[in-house]
């Protein structure tokens, strides 16, 4: 296994705000290919030059940052012009599914369900986003993960609060219709999507605390639909991933509405591969355990033009 990839660096923490779980999910990365056999190495890069990829012989790099600088794009871009292979989606893709206000443009102008959104500002008037798009809304920084920044309104004087908080961590900020209903995620390995997860949590929403922190978040496999139905959502959601030129590996959110309609939120491209994650749950689910897994994600590492070769 040492041979068949090389010397790995597994690139962890960063400079987002994302930077603990990126150090809590690339600890058991490394550790689980280390177990494996593969030459694995921590490389965090708010601590060291890219460069010294190339002075210490990498031959591979496994992205396990989440947020700025790790999965927007920018780290993409630094790798393919050092010209080592990275797991995950390229440059361009990185950057929209980044994006919540782009990718949800392009998924409209591909006739992909997605809730409307407006674009925040200091100046906007907050009572007529609010009477346009209904209530309640989720207010959200257009460029961070993890829930980070977000907040659920429920009456209109509370959006300025709530755009206050997101423009700490973004400058743009968008106002997105709250879909009641079911949350359900799908992760995606190659070009297949795994089983979905519904998740349920007390709290107002599956916020950061949900997903790191709480002990009261259920997270229910199988999902509980109709296989029919959730097979349906599976393609939609392996759709979504591609429309936005995404490859190798992510995660995929929606919501179900009350009236049964699937709508789309985001596309992580980096997903999280804690304890309480949730792409090593439905990889467990079709028999695929933590370093088996980590092991696939890693057999997709490739630049742009690579990446580009194999889906033609």
């Amino acid at each position: 296994m040492r041979d068949a990839f090389g010397k790995v660096a597994v690139l962890l923490g960063g400079r987002s705000a994302e930077r603990a779980v990126s150090l809590n999910s690339g600890t058991l990365v490394l550790a689980a290919l280390r177990r494996r056999g593969v030459d694995a190495q921590p490389f965090d890069p708010a601590e060291r030059a890219l460069e010294a990829l190339i002075s210490g012989h990498f031959e591979r790099a496994f992205i396990a940052l989440h947020g700025r600088f790790g999965e927007d794009g920018t780290l993409q871009g630094a790798l393919e012009f050092l010209g080592v292979p990275y797991t995950g989606s390229g440059v361009l893709a990185s950057a929209l599914a980044m994006d919540k206000l782009r990718s949800k443009l392009l998924w409209q102008a591909s006739g992909l369900p997605t809730p409307a959104c407006e674009l925040l500002r200091a100046d906007s008037d907050f009572g007529t986003v609010a009477a346009r798009l209904g209530l309640p809304l989720m207010v959200k920084p257009v460029n961070e993960g993890s829930s980070i920044g977000m907040s659920k309104v429920r009456a209109a004087t509370e959006l300025e609060e709530a755009y206050a908080l997101a423009v700490n961590y973004d400058r743009a900020v968008i106002a997105e219709r709250f879909i009641e209903g079911i949350e359900l995620t799908c992760g995606i390995l190659g070009a297949e999507a795994l089983p979905l997860i519904r998740l349920e949590t007390p709290r107002e929403f599956y916020d950061y605390e949900a997903k790191y922190v709480a002990q009261d978040t259920r997270y229910i496999l199988p999902c509980g639909l109709p296989q029919e139905r959730e097979r349906a959502l599976q393609r939609l959601c392996l759709h979504a991933f591609e429309v936005l030129g995404c490859r190798g590996w992510g995660r995929v959110d929606l919501m179900l509405g009350r009236d049964g309609a699937p709508y789309l939120l985001e596309v992580n491209t980096a997903p999280g591969m804690t304890d309480h994650s949730l792409v090593p749950m439905a990889a467990r689910a079709v028999g695929l355990g933590y370093e088996d897994l980590c092991l696939r994600i890693l057999e997709t590492a490739a630049t742009e033009s690579e990446g580009r070769r194999s889906v033609g």
